[in-house]
């Protein structure tokens, strides 16, 4: 299974905009807060590893 990272680049309500920074891109990718760590904030860096979002 793949590994990515991403950074919360904006939170809106119940949403959250993740931009990938292991690669170059501009792309933003919208994900529900409900799968994302609880605790995190615009600017927290996240790992996507077996379906899963950690805090890095």
């Amino acid at each position: 299974m793949e590994t990515w990272y991403y950074e919360v680049v904006s939170i809106d309500g119940d949403y959250a905009n993740l931009r990938r920074c292991d690669i170059e891109s501009e792309d933003l990718k919208l994900v529900a807060r409900a799968l994302l760590p609880e605790e995190i904030r615009e600017g927290s860096r996240l790992k996507y590893e077996f379906l899963q979002y950690e805090i890095i």
